[in-house]
C-alpha cells in the first residue's frame, strides 16, 4: 500500500459533541482521505440498536469500498459486519472506544438497571470488540477498566462464558489518546488580576461529582479565602440539586453561570481563568481538563481515573491531591500564591493531545492495521 492514503470510512452512529470534533477533526488533519458515515447524536440506546442497520444500509446502497473501517462504540459493529459481509469480509475494520457500557455509571434515573435491561448495552461492546481486527482505547486507564470489567460480567451469565475471549480482545487492543484542537482554544490572553477565578467546565451530571466541588468551595468561602467563580458546561432538564445550592450560597463569588454556546466565548473563559479543581468520579480520558490545562487554567486533579496519564511524572505532585480535605487545603494555598501560579504556563505539559501531534500518529497507525501490522503505540498517552 506504501505511502498512498488511505480510503477511511469512519462509522459514528452517535454524531454529536465529542464524538462528532473527533470525527471531523481527524478527518480534517489526516493525510488519508476520512469520510464519516454518521447519524443524529440522539437516542443513544436506540443508536446501540440500530445504528448499524440504518449504516449498513447506507454504506451498501453507496457502493462504498474503503482500505480501512473506523467505528466507535456506539456502533453494533457485530451486526454492521454481518449485513454488509458480502463486500466488507475482507476488509481491516478497528474499533475506538471513546466509552463503555461495562463500566459507565448509570444515572440514577435511568430504570434499565433495576429491570436488568443494562447488560445488553455491554454486551454489544464485547462482541463489537471480539469482531473488531484491532481495538482501540482513548486512554491506557480505560483500556485496563474495560478489560478488567470483562471477567465478571462474562461470569453473569448462566454458562458457555467464553472466559478465553478476554485475552484474545487484550490481545489485540491499544491506547490511543484522544486527539483535540488545542490551538482552537487560542487568543488574547486577558490580564490576570484580582481574585483567583475558579472554573466548573464539565457536564452537570452526577459523575462529574458537583457535590464535592460545591462542597470545597463552601469551606472555601467559610474559612475567608477570597476567590470568584465561572461554572460553564452544558445542563439538562434535571441536573443534580447541589448546582441550586450553590448558586445561592456562592451568588457573591459567581461571574458567570450557565452554558455558553459559543465555542470562542467557552474558549475566552478558559484563557481567563486561574484554576480548575476537578473531583469527578468517572471520566475515561477528560478532554475538559486537557483544554484547561492547555489554556494556562491550573488543575487540581484527583489521583485516579484518566488524569495522571495528562502530566508528566515529575510534575504530579503539584497537581494531584487524594481527598476532599487535601483538595480544600491545596486549594486555600495556591488561591494565596496567585503570583506564583500565574506566572507558570501550564500548556506545554498537553501539547502532545494536539492534532498536529497526534494526527500523524493516527496515521501512521491506521496505515499499518490497513497493512495487517501491529503498530505499537506509547501507553502512557505521553507521545511526542
Amino acid at each position: 500500500m506504501g505511502d498512498k492514503p488511505l480510503e477511511i470510512i469512519l462509522l459514528e452512529p452517535y454524531l454529536t459533541g465529542s464524538h462528532a470534533a473527533w470525527a471531523r477533526e481527524y478527518a480534517a488533519h489526516s493525510r488519508h482521505r476520512v469520510r464519516i458515515l454518521g447519524l443524529e447524536g440522539r437516542h443513544w440506546k436506540w443508536r446501540m440498536h440500530g445504528g448499524a442497520v440504518t449504516l449498513a444500509r447506507q454504506f451498501l446502497a453507496e457502493g462504498l469500498r474503503p482500505d480501512l473501517l473506523l467505528a466507535t462504540d456506539v456502533l453494533d459493529l457485530a451486526t454492521f459486519l454481518a449485513l454488509t459481509r458480502k463486500v466488507t469480509a475482507r476488509t481491516p475494520v478497528a474499533l475506538y472506544f471513546h466509552e463503555n457500557q461495562l463500566t459507565y455509571p448509570w444515572s440514577p434515573g435511568d430504570a434499565d438497571p433495576s429491570l436488568c435491561r443494562d447488560a445488553h448495552y455491554a454486551f454489544i461492546n464485547y462482541a463489537s470488540a471480539l469482531a473488531a481486527g484491532d481495538v482501540l482505547f482513548n486512554s491506557d486507564y480505560h483500556r485496563r477498566a474495560f478489560l478488567g470489567a470483562l471477567p465478571e460480567f462474562l461470569a453473569a451469565f448462566p454458562d458457555h462464558r467464553e472466559p478465553e475471549s478476554i485475552a484474545a480482545i487484550a490481545g489485540k487492543s491499544r491506547t490511543l489518546p484522544l486527539g483535540l484542537d488545542l490551538r482552537a482554544l487560542d487568543g488574547p490572553a486577558p490580564p490576570r488580576v484580582g481574585p483567583p477565578l475558579i472554573l466548573w467546565n464539565h457536564r452537570w451530571e452526577y459523575d462529574k461529582n458537583p457535590e464535592e466541588f460545591f462542597r470545597a468551595l463552601f469551606r472555601l468561602d467559610e474559612m475567608g479565602v477570597d476567590f470568584t467563580l465561572a461554572v460553564l458546561g452544558e445542563s439538562f432538564r434535571k441536573f443534580p440539586p447541589i448546582f441550586a445550592e450553590a448558586r445561592r450560597r456562592l451568588a457573591r463569588r459567581i461571574v458567570h453561570w450557565g452554558f455558553v454556546e459559543s465555542f470562542a466565548d467557552y474558549a475566552a473563559w478558559l484563557r481567563r481563568a486561574d484554576l480548575l479543581p476537578v473531583t469527578s468520579f468517572h471520566d475515561f480520558f477528560g478532554a475538559a481538563v486537557v483544554q484547561a490545562i492547555h489554556c494556562d487554567t491550573w488543575p487540581l486533579l484527583p489521583k485516579r481515573l484518566a488524569y495522571p496519564e495528562h502530566l508528566p511524572i515529575e510534575r504530579q505532585e503539584e497537581f494531584f491531591y487524594h481527598d476532599c480535605d487535601e483538595l480544600v487545603r491545596r486549594l486555600a494555598e495556591v488561591c494565596r500564591d496567585m503570583g506564583s501560579i500565574r506566572r507558570t504556563p501550564t500548556r506545554s505539559l498537553v501539547a502532545h493531545y494536539d492534532w498536529a501531534m497526534l494526527a500523524p500518529v493516527y496515521d501512521e497507525l491506521l496505515a499499518d492495521l490497513a497493512r495487517g501490522g501491529t503498530f505499537a503505540v506509547d501507553s502512557g498517552a505521553r507521545l511526542g
